[in-house]
């Protein structure tokens, strides 16, 4: 019984670690560049969200807000890789390292924002799990085939061909170093979403 009553957070949570697997899954397999700014990327996405929470946005805008933050770090890391020639395993890592100032910064020093979920009318959270399952579903489902249809735009195989082999992609004409910040940028937007369902499925952003 004990496993039946955990099994819909433990799905909620799965959903929400399984977005966070698909951004990492574009940058590491796609564009094969092992970006360690996910690690950094995900709280920050739900250090924003939180704060957006607290100021009374709609939580729907607080998460796209926190996609577009987490993009702007994928973009800072790829720009590093990119524009001043810093391997990109180490522009992930310096990257990482700013956004823990950067994430306290948001949350004006603290290192833990608490979010009320009696106060917003949040997307999801742990007080109604089959709710949180149906939207993280739902929410999961649009992202999987948003990508789809992206990565078979003109944009989305280049971006492919990249990863696969950037040097007959740059004698083919492709700007390698364009996709590569649009990948990073796209990966860690997805990963720093997951960051702000986390935040709001468990009530708080964390620092950590």
């Amino acid at each position: 019984m004990a496993f039946l009553y955990a099994l819909p957070g433990a799905v909620a949570e799965g959903l929400i670690w399984g977005l966070m697997a698909i951004g990492v899954y574009i940058s590491y397999k796609i564009l094969d560049i092992a970006d360690l700014t996910v690690d950094g990327s995900i709280c920050t996405g739900g250090c924003v969200c939180a704060v957006l929470l607290g100021m009374g946005v709609s939580p729907w805008i607080a998460l796209l807000a926190a996609l577009i933050a987490g993009a702007l770090t994928g973009t800072v890391t790829g720009l590093l890789h990119t524009g001043l020639g810093i391997p990109s395993i180490l522009a992930g890592i310096l990257t990482q390292l700013m956004l823990y100032s950067v994430n306290l910064l948001i949350l004006s020093g603290k290192s833990l924002m608490p979010i009320d979920p009696r106060a917003n009318q949040l997307i999801v959270h742990m007080s109604n799990n089959p709710r949180s399952v149906l939207m993280l579903a739902l929410i999961v489902a649009v992202t999987i085939y948003s990508l789809y249809k992206f990565f078979y735009t003109e944009v989305g195989l280049t971006l492919k061909s990249t990863g696969d082999n950037p040097d007959m992609s740059r004698a083919q004409g492709v700007d390698v170093d364009r996709n590569k910040v649009i990948g990073l940028a796209i990966a860690n937007g997805i990963v720093a979403m997951a960051g702000a369902l986390l935040a709001q499925y468990k009530g708080s952003a964390n620092i950590n």
